[in-house]
């Protein structure tokens, strides 16, 4: 899942104490940052099988740093103590801590069984990319609720604030195209974790700046 993980960074931030929707989309794929930062290092690992699964041919058979239940937990605890060092609100920090988790729990819906619990077998995934029929309109549904929820929570507050939802809209849709009908390169170079971090950048930087553009309507 790509821009599904989104649908949980849109809700949150519509709470009162929550930090903006630009940090909560760094969060709420702060594991893949991770994880591709760690394949640049030669840390984690990748590979293309053809087939392995329906919807893509990734093969994450080494990533225990960041995407075993250990280590989900362990950069979910340091972002939030990291919004708890510059925003001074355990809120905020609960609430960034959780949206980092997320990313971990909707995996577990579309990996493969490639999720371990500390980078040991067993590995746990309920194979959604194996069924796109289910895994394309719940990734819609996460990602475009989400957005939804978000602008019925908020205000815009001039012109900008009104164009905002939908560029923001139109960048995650069309990186979502590119994402299930791009292909990929015939071997995983460094290409690959680059395009992911580039992406992921540069979604955040326009939800910040919707975040900067809109303002809450007082609901928490």
């Amino acid at each position: 899942m790509f821009i599904g993980h989104y649908g949980p960074a849109f809700i949150a931030a519509t709470h009162r104490k929550a930090p903006s929707l630009g940090t909560l989309f760094v969060g709420c794929q702060l594991l893949d940052y991770g994880f591709f930062g760690l394949m640049l290092a030669d840390v984690e690992h990748m590979r293309f099988v053809p087939g392995i699964t329906a919807m893509n041919a990734m093969d994450l058979y080494d990533m225990p740093w960041t995407h075993s239940l250990a280590g989900a937990l362990g950069w979910s605890l340091g972002f939030a103590l990291l919004i708890r060092l510059f925003a001074k609100s355990w809120t905020a920090a609960a609430i960034g801590g959780a949206v980092v988790f997320s990313h971990w729990l909707i995996d577990l819906f579309v990996h493969r069984p490639d999720l371990t619990l500390a980078g040991s077998p067993p590995a746990w995934g309920f194979g959604g990319w194996n069924h796109p029929a289910i895994e394309i309109p719940v990734e819609l549904a996460f990602a475009v609720g989400g957005l939804f929820w978000f602008v019925r929570a908020t205000r815009a507050k001039g012109p900008m604030g009104r164009i905002a939802p939908f560029v923001l809209l139109a960048a995650m849709l069309a990186l979502q195209y590119v994402n299930w009908f791009g292909g990929h390169p015939p071997t995983v170079d460094a290409s690959f974790p680059i395009f992911g971090l580039v992406a992921y950048t540069l979604l955040a930087l326009i939800a910040w700046w919707t975040g900067v553009v809109r303002e809450g309507k007082g609901r928490a």
